[in-house]
């Protein structure tokens, strides 16, 4: 698959997983109060711990997404959002599973209300398989292995 070592390839999805994370980390640094809600409506985490992942999760969302844009620190910001994709994924996917319907809160909190489904969740896998392409590119260009990897 020697395409995934394109870095046209690459480029394309660190813009891509950059403006989208740049994008929904705008509307809950704008509203945290929301933002905090709508983390503790997945009921996984107590009131104490939703109040601190609303303060520090979009901070977070807007710097590896712009450092993905720019192109620094390619294999740190995309190890950390597929972290974060993960944790997206996982709680998204017990929340279906329980039967709960909530707002996603995952682009937007301002009154488009987008309830959690599975195409949120194939949404978030595609998104951490574009990190971890840009996660394997960075790495190999780090330990300065070029082998067919498009120059």
């Amino acid at each position: 698959m020697k395409w995934i070592e394109s870095r046209s390839v690459e480029l394309v999805c660190r813009l891509v997983l950059g403006g989208v994370f740049v994008y929904a980390s705008a509307d809950k640094i704008l509203h945290p109060v929301e933002f905090s809600k709508v983390v503790y409506n997945y009921q996984l985490l107590p009131l104490v711990l939703s109040n601190f992942v609303a303060m520090v999760l979009p901070w977070l969302e807007l710097f590896v997404g712009l450092a993905l844009i720019v192109g620094v620190l390619r294999f740190e910001s995309s190890l950390i959002l597929s972290v974060l994709l993960l944790v997206f994924i996982v709680a998204l996917s017990v929340n279906l599973f329980r039967g709960v319907d909530i707002d996603c809160g995952c682009l937007t909190l301002s009154g488009e209300g987008r309830s959690i489904g599975w195409i949120s969740v194939i949404e978030d896998v595609l998104l951490l398989a574009a990190a971890l392409i840009v996660a394997h590119r960075a790495r190999r260009e780090e330990l300065g292995i070029q082998g067919k990897m498009e120059a």
